[in-house]
C-alpha cells in the first residue's frame, strides 16, 4: 500500500478512495451513528490499513471543514482545525 511518503499521484488516489469510503460508510450508518477512521482505512488498505490511518484522519478533517461530516471525541464535536489526538469518531451531516 502507499505510505504518506509515497508518490503524489498514488497518494491522491488513495485520499480520494478514503474520502469516498468515509462518506459512504458514514452515510450508510446515518447521522445518529458514527464510524471510526479505521473503518475507511480497512476498506481501502486491506491488510495494510494501519499505514493509512494518518491519511484517513487527514481526509476526515478535510470533510469536516467542508461540512460533509463532523468529528467527535468522547461525545464532543471537535474543531477540524484544532490540534487533537486520540481516538475520534466520524458522523455524516
Amino acid at each position: 500500500m502507499v505510505s504518506r511518503a509515497g508518490h503524489i499521484g498514488l497518494t491522491e488516489s488513495v485520499n480520494q478512495q478514503l474520502r469516498a469510503a468515509i462518506l459512504d460508510l458514514a452515510r450508510e450508518r446515518g447521522p445518529a451513528k458514527t464510524i471510526c477512521p479505521s473503518d475507511a482505512a480497512r476498506q481501502v488498505g486491506g491488510d495494510h490499513w494501519r499505514d493509512l490511518m494518518d491519511d484517513a484522519r487527514d481526509v476526515a478533517r478535510q470533510l469536516a471543514r467542508s461540512g460533509d461530516v463532523e468529528i467527535s471525541q468522547k461525545g464532543e464535536v471537535l474543531d477540524p482545525d484544532a490540534a487533537w489526538r486520540g481516538p475520534i469518531r466520524i458522523r455524516a451531516r
